[in-house]
């Protein structure tokens, strides 16, 4: 498995944020959303060739119960469904542990996971062709997958986590949710876009108000707010 960094941090989104974890970061995707905050797994895929064993070894180091397996995209690679097994299954330290997977909801793989974190990719998230045309075009084909998702909310618990960017994209956010009624409002969070903690407080100040509105949850980016945008956090 192709993984950019194992580090053990804090979970700055989502329902578990605050949660102490390990982070198994996966470098690949197959998705080229122009605001990624880990460009060094996408746009620049960097890292080494790991066994399940090796990556064990290093996620036993920390005495963690959470483990966020992210990426990237780690639904590319089929070593996530033996990791996750052994991770669930107590190989570490005879303890098992939580298992969260972040994922686009692009790709499907029957893996072991108790929260699945879903970031489906809206228009807003496709490249210009002036920076990279073909990808522009693979990005707009393949960013929705609604059978994928359709398959993860009915197997896995699950958070929903959008990338809001500017206001105009709320009713992208909206239209996505009524094409997938199955989704529970209470369990999809529309987080601001952007790297930089003053930025982040701009976007809350209205993004807020709209998610209290429509019954959706804001979620702060608190690891931005907290060490910045710094790579092992």
């Amino acid at each position: 498995m192709f993984v950019a960094e194992i580090y053990r941090s804090v979970q700055g989104e989502g329902f578990l944020t605050g949660t102490d974890s390990v982070f198994v970061r996966a470098s690949g995707c197959n998705l080229r959303c122009w605001f990624c905050d880990t460009p060094y797994t996408s746009w620049n895929p960097e890292g080494q060739d790991l066994t399940i064993d090796e990556i064990l070894a290093q996620c036993e180091e920390w005495d963690a119960r959470h483990v966020v397996l992210t990426g990237g995209e780690p639904m590319l690679f089929a070593e996530l469904i033996p990791l996750a097994e052994q991770l669930s299954a107590g190989r570490l330290s005879g303890a098992g542990r939580h298992i969260t997977i972040e994922t686009a909801g692009t790709l499907y793989l029957p893996v072991r996971c108790d929260l699945m974190s879903i970031s489906p990719k809206l228009a807003n998230s496709t490249p210009s062709a002036e920076r990279d045309a073909r990808w522009r075009r693979r990005h707009e084909r393949t960013r929705h997958a609604p059978d994928v998702i359709r398959s993860l909310v009915a197997e896995y618990a699950y958070q929903f986590k959008f990338v809001v960017d500017s206001p105009e994209d709320t009713a992208d956010v909206l239209r996505y949710l009524d094409e997938f009624p199955e989704i529970d409002r209470s369990r999809a969070m529309l987080m601001p876009q952007g790297t930089d903690a003053a930025v982040l407080a701009q976007h809350e100040l209205w993004l807020a108000a709209f998610c209290e509105t429509h019954g959706l949850v804001y979620c702060p980016r608190r690891h931005i707010e907290w060490f910045g945008l710094v790579r092992g956090t």
